[in-house]
């Protein structure tokens, strides 16, 4: 399925003595918060990126954004158009470091930390050499 590169959806920003908590009605489940108006419509744009991203993943079908001007608010709510442009986020998920448990034995653990072998670089060669994947350069 082809992906679009820029999704825009409507949030609706909640004031509260304790912060703003943002949601998002066309995304159920899509939820942040922050304490200022900055911060939260930077938490925004990464809490529609991530679930925009893991719907991508599942191969969900993203609805169309309802209308900002057919939310029903509260006097504490605005609406604010959010913004994300995927391929940043994509890139920059795909991209990101996750820990791998692994077991090998004891005296071959000794004898690589010995001579200060990089476990990681040492598997990330392995498997891009198993998978077929060269470096680009």
């Amino acid at each position: 399925m082809k992906w679009k590169d820029t999704y825009t959806f409507p949030a609706i920003f909640t004031y509260d003595n304790d912060g703003i908590s943002i949601e998002f009605p066309d995304l159920p489940g899509c939820f942040s918060c922050g304490e200022n108006t900055e911060e939260s419509v930077n938490m925004a744009k990464e809490a529609l990126a991530l679930h925009l991203y893991g719907m991508e993943e599942d191969n969900d079908i993203i609805p169309n954004a309802t209308p900002a001007n057919e939310l029903n608010l509260a006097s504490n709510q605005i609406p604010m158009l959010i913004e994300v442009y995927m391929p940043l986020y994509r890139t920059a998920i795909e991209n990101q470091s996750i820990k791998k448990t692994l077991t090998i034995p004891q005296w071959l653990n000794k004898l690589a930390e010995k001579n200060k072998i990089n476990f990681s670089q040492i598997l990330q060669a392995a498997l891009k050499d198993q998978l077929g994947i060269k470096d680009k350069k």
